[in-house]
């Protein structure tokens, strides 16, 4: 598309990137090995949407690993995403102050252990760090590596500075600026978080691309100003018929080739 002229490609790291629910998954399966009994006060499928997502029970998905996870494991994932939207929501409505993301991690470990019937405190805390172990998608690496090799990368995610870093090693993922919401003391969708991006790139918003596997996200982005670029995975968050996004991609390879990076 010659008309998109961008200075910078601003990522999404949680199901964009990596694959969170896998990463979960693994730590659930540590923390509880396989009774798979259903675990008290996880509820059903539906409830307690993301800021501005159709809520937790789509985002699980069915990526890597969610086929050997019992329904155990699985409404654990769903009572740990609830809480972690939850408080999300709560945090951009006003109603709690700011807590970055590793703490809210602690807090969705603690509700979950408590509903797995695990009290050790060193099984409670291996479950919060394994938020920042998430496998990267199998295009990741190698897309960010085409795309960079074009253009500047900048991340921008919803996890803290330190759960970043540690995603970052963890996952291979390599940019030129990495950029976490905690610097705004807030979570996208606020455009604040977005903000951060367009500052620290020095590039006027209509320059920068935001690629998002999250609608949600997109939409947050789009009305600061920022180009946008829709990346479907299996655990994302898909436009509706209403949306209006740049691109459209089946994975950072072909986003890559419509930006035209060989």
């Amino acid at each position: 598309m010659a008309e998109l002229k961008i200075d910078a490609v601003v990522f999404d790291v949680l199901g964009t990137l990596v694959d969170e629910p896998a990463g979960l998954r693994a730590g659930l399966r540590a923390l509880a090995p396989p009774s798979d009994t259903p675990s008290p006060g996880a509820g059903g499928p539906g409830a307690g949407a993301a800021p501005g997502t159709a809520g937790a029970a789509g985002r699980a998905g069915k990526a890597d690993g969610a086929e050997s996870a019992g329904p155990g494991t699985e409404r654990l994932l769903l009572l740990w995403q609830r809480h972690i939207e939850r408080e999300q929501r709560r945090v951009l409505d006003g109603d709690r102050p700011f807590l970055p993301s590793d703490l809210l991690d602690r807090e969705a470990a603690g509700v979950v252990a408590e509903a797995a019937g695990v009290e050790d405190p060193a099984a409670v805390e291996a479950l919060a760090r394994s938020a920042r172990r998430l496998p990267p998608w199998p295009d990741t690496v190698a897309g960010l590596a085409r795309i960079g090799g074009g253009l500047p990368l900048i991340g921008l995610s919803n996890a803290s500075r330190t759960a970043l870093l540690q995603l970052n090693a963890h996952a291979g993922l390599r940019w030129h600026q990495a950029l976490s919401a905690e610097d705004a003391r807030t979570y996208k969708p606020d455009p604040a978080v977005y903000r951060l991006a367009v500052t620290g790139s020095g590039a006027p918003p209509e320059r920068l691309l935001m690629v998002a596997a999250h609608a949600w996200d997109l939409r947050g982005a789009q009305a600061l100003g920022l180009r946008t670029a829709y990346v479907a995975r299996p655990v994302g968050d898909p436009p509706t018929a209403a949306d209006r996004f740049d691109l459209h991609a089946r994975d950072l390879t072909d986003l890559a080739e419509q930006l035209g990076l060989s």
